[in-house]
């Protein structure tokens, strides 16, 4: 069994383009022996924010700290601490830190078979 506190896992930069002021940690991973799914805690910077983007798996984020507003092709919607998303295979997302705090999200995500 692991068990750490999230903030002694790695804050990364993740490699992705159309990103701003974000950063991740990967607390559960294929390297921990997690075999179907993935956990990561990002922490978008005030202004920042995740691409718009798409893909062939499904996500789960539970917002653990801060306010924002997700967005995709044609509308914005706002959320706030606490607020919890299930984003289906192909749906377009992004989410944007619009307060002047540190937005921080648990995202869950299968591993791409």
């Amino acid at each position: 069994m692991k068990h750490v506190h999230y903030t002694d896992v790695e804050l990364e930069t993740p490699a992705e383009e159309g990103i701003k002021d974000v950063k991740v940690r990967w607390v559960i991973s294929e390297k921990d022996g997690a075999k179907n799914f993935a956990m990561r805690v990002f922490e978008i910077q005030p202004g920042g924010y995740t691409p718009l983007h798409q893909h062939d798996w499904e996500h789960e984020i539970f917002v653990l700290q801060g306010n924002g507003v997700t967005k995709d092709k044609n509308n914005e919607k706002a959320f706030k601490q606490g607020d919890v998303f299930f984003v289906p295979p192909m749906e377009w997302h992004q989410f944007v830190n619009t307060s002047d705090n540190v937005l921080k999200i648990i995202c869950l995500v299968p591993y791409k078979k």
